[in-house]
């Protein structure tokens, strides 16, 4: 499991990317790298990290489920994730 303060971190970058999105468009918009580089860094989505929604792990994220290998894995054989199920052959 990550750490809180981790998780808390993403979430933060989370609003402040809410927060200034539309601000953020219009810059672009027009060009203006002055008005763009003084807003926060952590407004930027790009420094978002993709996040595991129950254990916070960033690495080995499936984005189509939103959850880690780990995770995926354990749902999928306890058949919590619907359609999926273990290959035989």
């Amino acid at each position: 499991m990550a750490r809180k303060s981790l998780i808390a971190r993403e979430a933060k970058r989370q609003k402040l990317i809410e927060k200034y999105a539309e601000l953020r468009a219009k810059y672009k918009a027009e060009g203006n790298a002055e008005a763009l580089q003084k807003l926060p860094r952590n407004s930027s989505p790009v420094r978002l990290r993709n996040r595991c929604v129950i254990t916070g792990r960033p690495r080995g994220f499936y984005r189509k489920f939103g959850l880690c290998r780990n995770q995926f894995r354990q749902m999928a054989l306890d058949g919590k994730i619907p359609g999926i199920r273990k290959a035989s052959w």
